[in-house]
């Protein structure tokens, strides 16, 4: 790993971060470092994790486990200290892991109520009770079809949705409610990316945040990229949300509720981009797709490595020879 200045201010703000919570995980430093903070102080996560793990190295900060999961504190901080602040924390983040199937249907139904409204796409993926009970259980959903025309998805898998213009192109979206930053050589966009190259349909993911290089590689491409820029949270559970949400807490400052006033601009932002701007995009997008869709499915399964993958995508954007070595 090459130390840049932009890993010196990362682990600067590591240690400050680190004195002021005692212990945090990784969720939070990210939310901390790379969301929040001055601009120019703002590390992105990749390059967070390379000075966390350097600085681990040169037992600066040490690694803890609660829950399965790993979390940080100064070397330096007094272990008993560090004890109880790890429990405190630990059974905060129990509360949100408890939730996780319920977090993870809270976006998928914004989509669903924002897609009802608009008239500009006919969609496919329906929550089947929502006026029968609320958010505090999951709903019943029809899930979209797994087989467009011929085409199907291998195994058991199937998009969140999939979207129809007026001209007749499809799209198959995935709403990712999670807390990483998606960067292009996630599992979460490859999976996507298999399911739609397997349909001959242009992929849209919507996520909390997506890292610029996931805009930068696959939108070219064709592939559709939404953030939220919050976690939504069900609106049944607005005690654990705010104990995520805390600042002492595990500091998910982006944390809203569905349905509360808080969660506004989430909502408006989703009925932009699915009234507005993926009916304006999706036929363009459908170009790209077709025109890169090799190199996505090749990306997809492992038979091209990330680097490769890019460095072809901008090779065929500038009309270059693409057999160079990789």
């Amino acid at each position: 790993m090459r130390w840049t200045p932009r890993h010196a201010v990362a682990a600067k703000r590591l240690r400050s971060v680190l004195k002021a919570n005692i212990v945090a995980r990784d969720r939070t430093l990210e939310q901390k470092i790379s969301d929040a903070g001055p601009s120019p102080q703002r590390i992105d996560p990749h390059i967070l994790t390379e000075a966390r793990a350097s600085l681990k190295s040169a037992g600066i900060i040490v690694e803890l486990q609660a829950e399965g999961i790993p979390w940080y504190a100064l070397a330096t901080t007094d272990p008993a200290i560090c004890d109880f602040r790890l429990q405190e924390l630990a059974a905060v983040h129990r509360q949100t892991r408890d939730i996780t199937l319920l977090i993870g249907e809270a976006l998928e139904v914004a989509v669903f109520r924002s897609l009802l409204g608009q008239r500009k796409l006919r969609f496919f993926g329906h929550f089947n009770d929502l006026d029968q009970h609320d958010d505090s259980t999951l709903y019943s959903k029809t899930e979209p079809p797994s087989r467009i025309s011929g085409d199907s998805i291998p195994g058991k898998k199937q998009l969140d949705f999939i979207v129809v213009d007026d001209e007749g192109t499809f799209g198959g979206i995935e709403v990712k409610n999670i807390r990483q930053w998606l960067y292009p050589n996630r599992l979460e966009f490859k999976e996507l990316i298999l399911k739609c190259c397997a349909l001959n349909i242009v992929p849209v993911m919507i996520a909390r945040r997506i890292h610029y290089s996931s805009f930068s590689v696959l939108n070219p491409c064709g592939v559709v990229l939404h953030q939220t820029f919050n976690q939504l949270y069900p609106a049944s559970k607005p005690d654990i949300a705010a104990l995520a949400r805390h600042k002492d807490s595990l500091g998910f400052h982006d944390v809203r509720c569905s349905g509360a006033p808080d969660a506004v601009s989430l909502h408006q932002r989703l009925d932009k981009f699915l009234h507005v701007n993926l009916p304006e995009i999706l036929s363009e997008a459908r170009s790209s797709f077709v025109e890169y869709k090799d190199l996505l499915h090749d990306f997809a399964t492992d038979k091209l490595s990330y680097n490769a993958f890019a460095a072809r995508v901008k090779r065929r954007a500038r009309g270059e020879n693409e057999d160079f070595p990789d």
